[in-house]
């Protein structure tokens, strides 16, 4: 029975792999919208983890970068909620574990730092050096470093619902990967609304 069970699972996985795969090409290469609102009706039957790991994958591949963070704003308490992301702390085999990275919303509703930063000002942004950023203070100790960072929050009618952060790409970052993860974003965005 386990092993009808991880074959079944696997299935779905490269059916998610592919159909995920495929929809975020088209929304990052601008095809036709009709054909990604019908992939994106398909797609319900997925868990957010399960999008959520290939929008991970997609996002690295496209920019060759080296790390991501995928998250969404908890809607009970406002917290960042990371379900997909790439292991740069020891904590993060935790954070697996449990299924997530929570990062609370502070007090005064921001959430401070370079990772906060796109969540508190509702703009992308992307640095090749994170230690001359306004929004850096420092890496926590036991982080694997970062040197070139890219973020970008994700809306959902018209409000914060989630970030994609990706860091150390194999070349500098531009323009054009900002704008990737930004389509990629939008595309995330519609995926939170609608689960």
């Amino acid at each position: 029975m386990r092993g009808k069970g991880n074959s079944k699972r696997l299935n779905k996985s490269n059916k998610v792999k592919k159909t995920l795969t495929e929809l975020i090409e088209s929304y990052t290469y601008d095809e036709d919208i009709d054909h990604i609102k019908d992939i994106l009706n398909a797609l319900l039957s997925f868990s957010l983890k399960e999008i959520s790991d290939i929008i991970l994958e997609e996002a690295v591949k496209l920019t060759e970068s080296k790390y991501c963070y995928v998250a969404y704003v908890d809607p009970e308490n406002k917290d960042s909620v990371g379900i997909s992301f790439t292991k740069m702390t020891h904590e993060c085999d935790m954070y697996e574990e449990i299924g997530e990275a929570r990062f609370p919303v502070r007090k005064d509703g921001t959430y401070g730092g370079l990772l906060g930063y796109s969540l508190d000002t509702g703009k992308s942004f992307y640095t090749q050096d994170v230690t001359g950023h306004e929004a850096a203070h420092g890496i926590p100790e036991g982080h694997t470093p970062v040197k070139q960072f890219l973020s970008v929050p994700v809306f959902s009618t018209g409000a914060i619902t989630g970030q994609i952060v990706i860091g150390n790409p194999k070349k500098d970052y531009t323009d054009k990967d900002l704008e990737m993860i930004e389509k990629i974003a939008v595309f995330y965005g519609t995926v939170l609304e609608k689960l």
